[in-house]
């Protein structure tokens, strides 16, 4: 399956980051996610497994009570139903790979 960039919609969170869902499979999904410094992802929980990839910027991240400075090249694994959180500490984007899909992402 090709994912052409100009054909995915953006979406705004909350926090006013902004998601593009780049495509799936039936147990896999690669998500791209724009960040402005200071934006927070808060502390939660999924039964996902996720491996967050830093493309640009800088952010801590928050695993389990454990945080680390994510640089571009970086990247951090999450178990599910690991509590976990990120901050943007300069306007960047991440890739977020999650095994099972996140269905409540489609809707």
């Amino acid at each position: 399956m090709f994912v052409l960039d100009k054909d995915v919609k953006e979406q705004v969170l909350e926090n006013g980051v902004v998601r593009k869902v780049k495509g799936y499979l039936d147990d896999l999904m690669l998500v791209e996610l724009h960040w402005k410094a200071g934006q927070i992802g808060a502390l939660h929980t999924h039964p996902h497994r996720q491996c967050t990839y830093v493309l640009s910027g800088a952010f801590e991240s928050d695993v389990g009570g454990a945080k680390q400075v994510l640089h571009p090249g970086d990247c951090v694994y999450t178990a599910g139903d690991q509590e976990h959180g990120l901050v943007a500490l300069e306007d960047g984007a991440i890739l977020d790979i999650f095994t099972p899909i996140r269905d409540d992402f489609l809707k």
